[in-house]
């Protein structure tokens, strides 16, 4: 087997969060991202990579990606497009309403690119849902994977699976589909899975405790202030349950009455398992499974009535927690990303195991 890096095109690259782990088997020397502010970090992150910064679907930015990347001789692409349009957190939950979503056809933006620049190995990472969908594709409906046999058979093999990620090390349930395609004289083995996952208790229990406002000494464990009757809920909410199953303190409306609400939301996740999907809106009590699953304090209250840190949240999405962060990123912007982003470890877990056969 060559130890030979592979010299990688990111495409939909964010902010490089797939990449981070991937510097030991690909050279990533081009990336192309939609959003400025998403751009600049993938700039800092991974200075050695150039990024395009625009719209994919304009024949400029396309003509100038496949360019490059024949300048540059890239050999691999990794293409992970936007998932809102089918994420089950969305608007679209049929197939019909996804046929509107413009976002969900930007996967055959990404071939044409492909197409043109012939790489020996593709993969390309969403939603598990994705593999659920439907697109119109010469004289019928088909899903992603039949699409990539009919054009790709003969050419790629091809692997189409979806992947959780604490089952490969990462202490967060999440479920993306993966699809590796690779030529002759490749060779991708099916990475193997943890014999234990790791739970929330393991991976940040060992951080100190902090509430609303609250600094340490520690880089990235500082928790975000809130309002006092968020502060209220939580401490009245016990680990893994949701304030809504509160009978006094429970998330009311300036009347005193019941705000109608999921039940996953207002919500402390459990210390004896792997966290649930980190999503965008980790900034937010209201939003979903974002409170710290605190401690049962001796005043019978819970501690840490608080979203996770950023630190907490790295270490939960595999992400290096030590990561240096540009100070034109705000902490939104950082949630932003890692919520949207497929784990670095698991991505290391498969493309590691694509190889070139000597």
């Amino acid at each position: 087997m060559s130890k030979k890096r592979m010299i990688g095109l990111s495409l939909f690259s964010s902010a490089g969060v797939a990449e981070l782990n991937l510097s030991k088997h690909i050279n990533f020397v081009l990336a192309n991202e939609l959003l400025p502010i998403r751009g600049m970090v993938h700039e800092f992150w991974h200075p050695n990579a150039e990024m395009i910064c625009g719209d994919i679907t304009h024949d400029e930015i396309k003509k100038s990606l496949i360019e490059k990347s024949i300048n540059k001789e890239v050999d691999f692409v990794l293409a992970t497009p936007p998932c809102q349009g089918v994420s089950l957190i969305g608007k679209n939950k049929r197939n019909d309403q996804f046929l509107k979503d413009q976002r969900n056809f930007l996967i055959f933006h990404a071939l044409e690119v492909i197409d043109a620049i012939n790489p020996n190995v593709i993969v390309i990472e969403n939603v598990d849902r994705f593999a659920k969908m439907f697109f119109p594709y010469n004289d019928g409906m088909y899903s992603i994977e039949d699409i990539l046999h009919m054009k790709y058979d003969g050419v790629y093999q091809i692997s189409c699976k979806v992947y959780n990620a604490a089952e490969y090390g990462v202490p967060q349930a999440r479920r993306r589909l993966i699809i590796v395609m690779h030529k002759e004289g490749y060779m991708f083995d099916e990475p193997q899975k943890a014999k234990k996952q790791v739970t929330v208790e393991e991976a940040i229990g060992h951080l100190p405790s902090l509430e609303s406002g609250q600094s340490s000494n520690i880089k990235h464990h500082q928790a975000r202030v809130h309002t006092q009757d968020h502060i209220l809920y939580m401490q009245h909410t016990p680990t893994g349950k949701s304030a809504f199953q509160n009978e006094v303190n429970f998330p009311r409306k300036k009347d005193g009455t019941k705000i109608t609400g999921y039940p996953y939301t207002y919500k402390r996740i459990d210390w004896d398992r792997p966290a649930p999907t980190i999503t965008m809106r980790s900034d937010a009590i209201s939003s979903t499974h974002t409170v710290h699953p605190g401690r049962l304090l001796s005043n019978g209250l819970y501690s840490d009535a608080r979203v996770l840190t950023l630190r907490e949240l790295f270490i939960l999405s595999s992400i290096n927690p030590d990561i240096d962060l540009p100070e034109f990123a705000s902490d939104n912007q950082i949630r932003h990303i890692v919520g949207e982003a497929v784990p670095p470890l698991l991505m290391e877990s498969i493309c590691k195991n694509i190889k070139k056969i000597e």
